[in-house]
């Protein structure tokens, strides 16, 4: 950054000076022609008086003079008369110069032009004599690049000399300019008091470090949840493990503690799984492809393998609406819908009813799964999706679980671009809806 400044301040004063020479060759150039046509004008005007008074025999008694300035006299066919630098016998015809045309019809002319004769660019003006003939005087002049040549070894030096000095400054501004950004205080970055133009910058920076937090301390809760959760189950087959290798249970009673540890080792194992799918989720490593799939024949399936499980509770399930075909990640889309299935059927009533609907919106694809249980109080709504989060905590363990279950959901809809809506209250049952987008095709 330091040095884009120092060759950004370089390059300006360069081109400064590039431009700083061109105005000034032209101003230059014009000064010096305004100077020369006021001499040649008014030398015209000095030799055409004594030519009037003398008549031509005056420019033959000062053809001996080491004259500066050209004078050449022409008469209307076109020759010349007299020239002080060439013999006239061997001029052609100059009647056709602009100059000369222009003071035989108006009294006189001028222009500026590079001579054939003498080779180089001169100032031309014309007067019409008395005795009819045309008095031309021409006086030589540095054209535009032999100006620009002329204040060449001038530019030269000021503009090193210039560079030079804008190095240093540039240098020495370019210090001053970045010290503040070099003392940013990037843990409190909206304490900093510096450049106007940083503010967006330290804001998004402090918007970044405050969710950097959120998510550290959401690490620091899950890990401790993780360690409760799975040391319930620990706790549990450890401690009827033990109680039967120390010959404590009746042969009678062997039975019953089996199935407890087998039923505290499946719990166990699907924390465990729920743990590794969300990490996956959480990493974005999900390596399986997408394809379309039927999310109404997919249901159907899910609600068939969540039969036993509601039969038990004499749970009745439905599945209504229409094929829908969208293209995502079945495995996801699988975990999704059978989560907030299986959550209606644990959180239901005795004798109750899931009722899941399919179908086409004209948001896109919808799955909405609606239940007769205990409902969610307003004020968890939002918090439903958080790990191991759950509303009954008095009765989470007999209703089985790990609280992975909807945050497993969220991120499975995050990765769809899918929207999940709860309506939800106390006694009158829950219906979330998983609404996925159009453009997920």
């Amino acid at each position: 950054m330091r040095k884009r400044i120092q060759r950004s301040m370089v390059t300006v004063l360069a081109v400064t000076l590039l431009l700083s020479y061109i105005i000034l060759t032209l101003i230059t150039y014009s000064s010096s022609l305004s100077v020369l046509e006021g001499e040649v004008r008014q030398e015209a005007r000095y030799i055409r008086a004594a030519i009037n008074i003398s008549g031509a025999e005056y420019l033959e008694e000062m053809n001996g003079v080491d004259w500066t300035t050209r004078v050449t006299q022409i008469d209307r066919d076109g020759q010349v008369l007299y020239d002080t630098r060439q013999d006239e016998e061997t001029m052609e015809d100059h009647g056709s110069r602009k100059e000369v045309r222009e003071a035989f019809a108006s009294g006189e002319g001028e222009d500026v032009r590079m001579s054939d004769t003498v080779g180089q660019e001169l100032y031309y003006y014309a007067l019409l004599l008395d005795d009819g003939t045309v008095l031309r005087v021409s006086k030589s002049m540095d054209g535009l690049i032999g100006t620009a040549l002329a204040n060449l070894p001038f530019i030269i030096g000021l503009g090193a000399l210039m560079m030079l000095l804008a190095w240093f400054l540039a240098k020495w501004q370019t210090s001053r300019l970045v010290r503040p950004i070099y003392e940013l205080d990037l843990e409190h970055p909206l304490e900093n008091r510096t450049y106007e133009e940083l503010t967006p910058f330290l804001q998004a920076m402090d918007k970044q470090n405050r969710e950097k937090e959120a998510v550290s301390n959401m690490r620091k809760e899950f890990s401790a949840n993780v360690s409760h959760e799975l040391k319930t189950p620990l706790t549990s087959i450890s401690g009827y493990a033990e109680i039967m290798k120390n010959g404590l249970v009746r042969p009678a009673d062997i039975p019953a503690f089996s199935e407890r540890i087998y039923k505290e080792a499946r719990r166990l194992i699907t924390l465990v799984e729920d743990i590794i799918k969300l990490s996956k989720l959480d990493e974005e490593s999900v390596e399986l492809e997408k394809q379309n799939v039927d999310l109404y024949e997919l249901t159907r399936e899910i609600i068939s393998r969540l039969s036993p499980q509601a039969a038990q509770r004499n749970i009745r399930m439905e599945v209504t609406g229409e094929p829908v075909t969208y293209y995502g990640i079945r495995q996801i889309l699988d975990e999704m819908i059978y989560n907030v299935c299986e959550n209606a059927v644990k959180y239901n009533q005795e004798n109750g009813r899931v009722s899941v609907w399919v179908g086409n919106t004209l948001d896109g694809p919808k799955v909405t799964v609606s239940d007769t249980g205990i409902g969610i109080p307003e004020e968890h709504h939002e918090r439903i999706f958080e790990r191991f989060y759950r509303v009954d905590k008095s009765h989470s363990k007999e209703r089985g679980g790990t609280g992975l279950g909807l945050s497993i959901v969220k991120h499975g809809a995050l990765l769809h671009g899918a929207k999940v809506t709860v309506d939800s209250a106390p006694g009158k049952g829950t219906r979330i809806g998983m609404q996925f987008p159009k453009a997920a095709k």
